[in-house]
């Protein structure tokens, strides 16, 4: 199967000429997609990719201390609820389950942490939204983020702008959330997807 793979990459990336070797950049942004929906880069099978879980986990304990227990979970999502949320908000999941973490403080739950993956320009951007139990965000942090550009998007002080807010708010880019020169896709696929985490928030909540 690798073989195949890879002699795909060279014909489509690799151009040969009399000049010597071209580098095909529109061939690799196409080999970007097909690695994107192959979901290579973001989840193997049913785990988690190797240190995200430990970079999630060190995020919920940044934010409520070492002393929380933290359980994960895969949660695969209702198909109704998963198609209600994609038509409202006009943006697709990218797997048909998220994982969530869930943050007690002596038996006591604290939040709800949903990881889950948007698409960027070409790559997928892995990121974090912690809820409290009334669905209202207590953080959002981009845990991985594959373009070459855009990556402003991770700032804390752009994450900032979705605390407090919950399947009610305005996630509109240019008015309640600020854009990023340079980072037009990401900026709105990040803010979609925060949008659609939250709207999806009190249709799970009862599963959790």
């Amino acid at each position: 199967m690798w073989d195949i793979i890879f002699n795909h990459i060279s014909k489509r990336v690799i151009q040969k000429t009399s000049g010597g070797i071209l580098f095909n950049r529109r061939g690799f942004s196409t080999i970007c997609r097909l690695i994107y929906g192959c979901g290579f880069f973001v989840l193997l099978g049913s785990e988690v990719q190797a240190g995200i879980k430990e970079d999630v986990e060190k995020v919920i304990r940044n934010q409520f201390g070492d002393s929380i227990s933290l359980s994960m979970e895969k949660l695969v999502l209702d198909n109704n609820n998963k198609s209600a949320v994609e038509k409202k908000v006009h943006q697709r999941f990218v797997n048909d389950f998220i994982y969530v973490w869930t943050i007690k403080d002596d038996d006591s739950v604290k939040a709800y942490g949903l990881l889950d993956n948007v698409k960027g320009l070409s790559m997928p951007i892995t990121f974090l939204v912690i809820y409290d139990p009334d669905g209202k965000i207590l953080d959002t942090g981009v845990i991985k983020y594959r373009e070459p550009y855009g990556g402003e998007i991770a700032s804390p002080s752009w994450t900032a702008q979705f605390k407090g807010r919950n399947a009610k708010s305005n996630y509109a880019v240019g008015g309640e959330i600020d854009g990023i020169s340079g980072a037009t896709i990401s900026v709105y696929s990040m803010a979609t997807g925060v949008m659609k985490l939250s709207l999806l928030f009190p249709l799970i909540k009862s599963q959790l």
